[in-house]
């Protein structure tokens, strides 16, 4: 069975227009916003409920942003949501519940050394569908957050993006209400998301194979230094690709996005070592054993999360680090969410700081992640470091 993970892209030009979000006792608040014409029985959403869509999007989705900033206040607002588009009272609750997770998630990463002094969030409406009385939209988020206690050559800011769909339900007097949201991307590794992130049913391999098992790493501070030695490859040629691809992908590859089988992450970590030297073997794409990929063909440990770590080890190009602190630029870092033995996501070093690895990496398109930033919002999840 293939095994093919995470994560979903839909590449976009960001023009958006910032709007200015209030919390009042840990609720979401917003200024007046004027939606259009009231709603009839065939409604159409017209250009100005279109904007006001994107703006209580933006609002909602920098609440959540500045919920990781440290010191961040809020403006006194005068009212709830209000005007002819607003939170449902559901939907009210449920911004408040995580804005409480997500000031908690805060606390975490302070406590690992981590902390925002800035957040700055950019929302763009993509489409909008309407069936009846009801609206669904779909929002590209574009974040950055600004690290705190970035000192020398540490990484001022982390960035991602990452895609959600709004329901809108409108009311005889023709009044919107945002009903829900819904992460969209496969992965769900944003640093201000809060749903679970995607896991499968444990992989198997061709009968008669015996699967090489990973060691999982530690996730303590400051372990015993493992400094990287080999120069068999390029590893600063691995971080600038997958630094240049973070949010634009490759038109030399296929984008695994959406796919049946799975997301783009490791295939964009296959393309970033490809990028400092691993060469192909060439074979039969379901064997383990083998691995290449190409425009046109690729095989399963190229694309598939537990396939490339069957190839990895096998083949002796990593080794295990017992420590996910140990991970130096080029080294592999994946994560198994739900500890069931199967391995979900991938990401590739492309920075270090002060004792700290930053990844990169598709599904939630994702650019110099703390590890830290990792541990503190999975603490329950497995990881395994590979030096490669």
């Amino acid at each position: 069975m293939k095994s093919r993970k995470l994560s979903r892209k839909r590449s976009r030009t960001a023009i958006v227009t910032a709007a200015a979000a209030s919390v009042v006792a840990g609720v979401a608040l917003v200024p007046n916003w004027s939606a259009g014409a009231a709603v009839v029985d065939d409604p159409t959403v017209d250009a100005a409920t279109k904007a006001t869509f994107q703006k209580l999007a933006d609002a909602v989705f920098t609440d959540r942003t500045q919920a990781l900033v440290r010191g961040a206040t809020a403006k006194q607002s005068t009212s709830r949501f209000s005007g002819d588009v607003r939170l449902s009272s559901t939907q009210s609750r449920d911004e408040n519940s995580a804005l409480t997770q997500l000031r908690g998630r805060q606390d975490n990463l302070a406590k690992l050394g981590e902390t925002y002094s800035a957040g700055n969030t950019r929302v763009t409406l993509d489409a909008t569908r309407v069936t009846g009385r009801t609206a669904k939209a779909d929002v590209t988020e574009t974040t950055t957050l600004t690290y705190a206690k970035a000192t020398g050559d540490a990484p001022k800011t982390t960035g991602f993006q990452s895609h959600h769909e709004l329901t809108f339900k409108a009311d005889q007097q023709g009044t919107w209400q945002l009903t829900t949201i819904k992460d969209t991307d496969d992965g769900g590794l944003a640093v201000n998301t809060l749903s679970k992130p995607s896991v499968k049913a444990p992989a198997t391999g061709d009968d008669g194979d015996t699967m090489p098992n990973a060691a999982r790493a530690a996730t303590t501070r400051n372990p015993v230094a493992a400094p990287k030695t080999s120069t068999t490859y390029d590893y600063k040629a691995m971080a600038a690709y997958a630094e240049k691809y973070w949010n634009v992908y490759n038109k030399d590859y296929p984008d695994f996005n959406g796919h049946a089988d799975g997301g783009d992450c490791t295939n964009f970590v296959s393309q970033s070592l490809k990028a400092g030297g691993w060469k192909h073997v060439p074979g039969y794409v379901y064997d383990y054993t083998k691995w290449f990929g190409t425009a046109d063909i690729q095989s399963d440990s190229f694309v598939g999360v537990n396939e490339w770590s069957w190839f990895a080890q096998n083949s002796k190009r990593t080794t295990p680090l017992a420590n996910v602190y140990q991970l130096e630029v080029g080294d592999v870092l994946q994560m198994d969410f739900d500890r069931d033995g199967s391995k979900d996501h991938t990401m590739i070093v492309t920075y270090k700081s002060n004792g700290i690895p930053y990844v990169t990496y598709h599904s939630n398109n994702t650019l110099r992640r703390s590890v830290a930033s990792l541990v503190a919002s999975y603490p329950n999840a497995y990881y395994y470091a590979y030096r490669t």
